[in-house]
C-alpha cells in the first residue's frame, strides 16, 4: 500500500450514501479515473454523464465521499429477487486501502435489505485479476457472455459472469 493510501485510510472519515443527480459529473470523473486500467484494451472513457444518468434510471449508485470529493462508487440494480452490481470504482490514490471491499459490503447490505436471494455481476475478460478478487468475496464464475458490441475494443473481450447467493 502506498504512503498516500495509508494516510487516507487512517485519517479520512468517509460516508457511504446513495448518489443523486448532483453527483453525475463527480461519478463520471471517478469512474473514468478508476477504470483507466482498461485503456490497453478498451477505446476511450468508460462512461459519460449521459451514461451515468441512464444507469440512475434503472438503479442507483452507492457512493463514498469525504468533505471534498467522491472517492468510491458501486452501481446497484434490483432485478426481481436478484441484485446486479457493477462499476465498482475507487479513486486510484485510495486503491489498496480496503475501500473496494467496503463498497462491496455496502452493496451486499443494500441487496439483503431488498430481500434479494443472489447478486450477479460481470467482469471484462481482459481484467484478469478481477475474478480472483470477487471469488475471495464469495462470488462464483457461472459462465460467459459476448462483450457489448457498442464498445470499441483494442483486443477481443468477453464478459465473465459471476454470482453469489445471499444468506
Amino acid at each position: 500500500m502506498s504512503e498516500a493510501a495509508r494516510s487516507f485510510s487512517k485519517s479520512d472519515t468517509l460516508q457511504i450514501r446513495a448518489g443523486d443527480a448532483a453527483d453525475v459529473d463527480a461519478l463520471v470523473r471517478l469512474i473514468n479515473a478508476a477504470f483507466r486500467v482498461e485503456q490497453p484494451f478498451i477505446e476511450g472513457d468508460r462512461i459519460d454523464a449521459e451514461g451515468v444518468r441512464s444507469y440512475m434510471v434503472k438503479g442507483k449508485f452507492l457512493v463514498a465521499g469525504d468533505s471534498t470529493a467522491l472517492v468510491a462508487c458501486v452501481y446497484v440494480e434490483l432485478r426481481g429477487d436478484r441484485g446486479y452490481l457493477g462499476l465498482l470504482g475507487v479513486d486510484p490514490v485510495r486503491q489498496g486501502t480496503g475501500l473496494g471491499r467496503k463498497m462491496m459490503d455496502a452493496a451486499e447490505y443494500f441487496f439483503r435489505e431488498a430481500s434479494c436471494r443472489a447478486i450477479d455481476l460481470r467482469v471484462i475478460s481482459a481484467r484478469t485479476p478481477l475474478p480472483a478478487f470477487y471469488r475471495h468475496l464469495g462470488y462464483l464464475e457461472i459462465g460467459t457472455a459476448p462483450f457489448a458490441t457498442d464498445v470499441p475494443v483494442k483486443v477481443p473481450c468477453h464478459y465473465v459472469l459471476m454470482s453469489k447467493t445471499l444468506d
